[in-house]
């Protein structure tokens, strides 16, 4: 039986899995990301995924499915996770009171065949206009430092949200409609295996 792989430490996209009762392992291999803000966003969150799918390869000693995703918010810009509490203030600032997409790069190698599937999700989310005193207590939370574009809509931050277009899954990290419509057409899979 084909081995199915997470390569990724997120710990959102662990539990969606999780939570579907599918069997994987994790492999993550550290690679050099795009983070070219001015680049398009699709490009940027597919090439991303790309590159975390490809890097697990070696580490495989049996036939697999490795799954890989990458999550950015784009607001004019492509925002990545924030380095510092300012950076998050500004991120959540200019998110204040918009509408911005939240793009999620797939991609879905098989091996040994090197088959692939490489796509993106997008999903439309509009934000309510954010106090300061809001933005400050969320960014000391501490909740808003390990996502993209400094939130997670699975959080606190599901307060902010006003309206979604799209995927709910795909803005916490994983589109798992997506996935498993990639894995029955063009692998012939399941996540329920």
């Amino acid at each position: 039986m084909t081995k199915l792989v997470l390569a990724s430490n997120s710990p959102r996209r662990k539990e969606l899995l999780m939570n579907l009762g599918v069997n994987f392992d994790i492999i993550v291999k550290e690679v050099e990301e795009i983070k070219e803000t001015h680049l398009d966003p699709q490009e940027v969150a597919s090439e991303n995924a790309f590159r975390k799918a490809k890097a697990c390869v070696e580490y495989l000693k049996e036939d697999a499915i490795i799954i890989a995703a990458d999550t950015i918010v784009y607001n004019k810009q492509i925002l990545g996770k924030p380095s510092s509490k300012e950076e998050a203030y500004t991120m959540l600032k200019s998110l204040s009171g918009t509408n911005h997409d939240v793009i999620t790069g797939i991609a879905v190698l098989e091996w040994p065949t090197n088959k692939k599937v490489v796509t993106t999700v997008t999903t439309k989310v509009s934000f309510k206009d954010l106090t300061d005193e809001e933005i400050n207590k969320y960014i000391n939370s501490g909740e808003p430092m390990d996502k993209a574009g400094a939130y997670g809509i699975q959080g606190r931050a599901a307060l902010f949200v006003k309206q979604i277009e799209g995927d709910y899954f795909n803005v916490v990290g994983l589109p798992l409609f997506k996935i498993e419509e990639i894995l029955k057409k063009d692998f012939n899979k399941t996540l329920l295996e």
